[in-house]
């Protein structure tokens, strides 16, 4: 795989707590360069043009998050920030599942959730969905993913990056490929930093990569 061809599956990603609009402008300007898929920022950041100025992503889609990084906000909020982020012009939602709800093993009140930010986000958009997997057992895993499946989501994704379980492990993107099977996305995210780890994933079954080191992962 070129470095343009890896490239394709990142989604280049600013989500800490203390960033500022100096960041997320060169976070822009990076993506712009490496030729990622993405970037995710946090929705305080939105509209972009509004903190950092007149954007030209180009190819590059924008992507922010609702519910995060707990997931412990209603359905409703889930929803709301969706809907605002909508508004301010996002390509794709990643959005964090209540992770009690994951092991109290109630699907539906899960694919409420779901359904509700799929609602908020209608097609073309995308809608991801974080199931800390590093905090779940292989039956939670599948339960969180076919929630997703029941709610309308494009995607599951394995972490926030912001769990004390951890991040993203081969072990995980294997199960939820196998789940979800081949017409839905997975995005491996957490801990992911070099290229090893980035190409471990995707032939785990990751389509996409969400990291926070790109040109890192790109260099070697």
């Amino acid at each position: 795989m070129t470095a343009a061809e890896l490239a394709r599956y990142l989604d280049h990603t600013l989500l800490s707590p203390d960033a500022v609009p100096s960041q997320v402008a060169a976070l822009i300007e990076e993506a712009v360069e490496l030729g990622v898929f993405a970037i995710c920022v946090s929705p305080s950041m939105l509209p972009l043009a509004s903190v950092v100025g007149p954007v030209a992503l180009g190819e590059v889609k924008l992507a922010t998050v609702a519910g995060f990084p707990s997931g412990k906000h209603t359905t409703q909020m889930k929803a709301a920030e969706a809907a605002a982020a909508v508004l301010h012009g996002v390509d794709e939602i990643d959005m964090v599942l209540d992770i009690g709800l994951i092991h109290l093993g109630d699907r539906d009140a899960l694919a409420e959730q779901v359904a509700a930010v799929r609602f908020a986000t209608p097609a073309p958009r995308l809608v991801k969905v974080i199931i800390e997997s590093a905090a779940l057992n292989d039956d939670e895993i599948k339960l969180a993913c076919q929630a997703s499946i029941d709610g309308g989501a494009d995607f599951v994704k394995t972490s926030t990056g912001f769990h004390p379980a951890g991040g993203a492990s081969v072990h995980a993107v294997e199960l939820m490929r196998n789940y979800v099977g081949a017409e839905m996305g997975v995005k491996a995210s957490g801990g992911i930093r070099d290229h090893a780890t980035a190409i471990a994933m995707i032939n785990a079954g990751a389509s996409r990569i969400g990291c926070s080191a790109a040109r890192a992962i790109l260099a070697t």
